[in-house]
């Protein structure tokens, strides 16, 4: 009994560590937000949705990688106690351009 309550313990800050970028699940964007746009205009939302998940992908890593360090030197996930976990944002940002993509091929652009 005291071994599994020990292994709670230990493991629970690994429960709060952040994500890598792959392993978040996107958020469901309704296509309708881009039905408005046409081909060009998609294209560029594209563009600027794929450019801010990048950057934020890069983040995550960063904060996923000092959680990794944080946890082993001293037991805590000092990123994602610090805000620096952009988890939120990156499920958006990937739902906003499997949306895009989406409409994209609903409109039959290139």
């Amino acid at each position: 009994m005291k071994f599994k309550i020990f292994a709670v313990i230990a493991l629970l800050p690994l429960a709060a560590c952040a994500k890598r970028p792959d392993a978040i699940v996107p958020t469901e964007i309704p296509m309708a937000a881009y039905s408005n746009l046409d081909c060009p205009g998609l294209i560029r939302e594209l563009s600027t949705e794929q450019g801010k998940l990048t950057a934020l992908s890069k983040d995550q890593n960063n904060a996923a990688n000092g959680d990794a360090f944080g946890v082993f030197l001293v037991g805590v996930p000092v990123s994602s106690l610090t805000g620096a976990d952009k988890e939120g944002l990156i499920s958006v940002e990937k739902g906003k351009v499997i949306s895009i993509q989406n409409t994209m091929k609903a409109k039959g652009c290139k």
